[in-house]
């Protein structure tokens, strides 16, 4: 399974460019609430909600929860994701196929902040 669709990649290269032009020399990097586009998760309790992937870079952002009670809004490399396989049995990360954001990546973050975990 492809972990993210072309269609996905096409929208987290949009989202990309569309808050690439919201960098100011007076406020810095301001991100334009946008919901995420695709649900990845792997291992007992991973999982990150990617918002926007720069296509140069690979570099994706979005809400990354490692399972350790500590969500985080930030930046992860799309090929250290499909790099990482699971023990014991060596299972990749996994994109959830029928999930459809209902949030922004902000309340997303809210919410997650608060439970510990990322509630998607």
């Amino acid at each position: 399974m492809k972990i993210i669709l072309k269609k996905q990649l096409e929208q987290l290269h949009r989202n990309h460019k569309q808050n690439a032009t919201n960098l100011t020399p007076e406020i810095g990097y301001v991100r334009t609430p946008v919901k995420p586009v695709v649900k990845l998760f792997g291992g007992s309790s991973c999982t990150w909600l990617l918002t926007e992937l720069n296509p140069e870079s690979n570099i994706a952002f979005g809400l990354c929860d490692l399972g350790h009670g500590t969500p985080e809004l930030g930046y992860v490399s799309l090929a250290e994701l499909e790099a990482i396989k699971f023990p014991p049995f060596g299972l990749p990360i996994e994109r959830d196929m029928n999930w459809e954001a209902d949030k922004t990546i902000t309340e997303y973050a809210s919410e997650s902040r608060t439970l510990g975990y990322i509630k998607a």
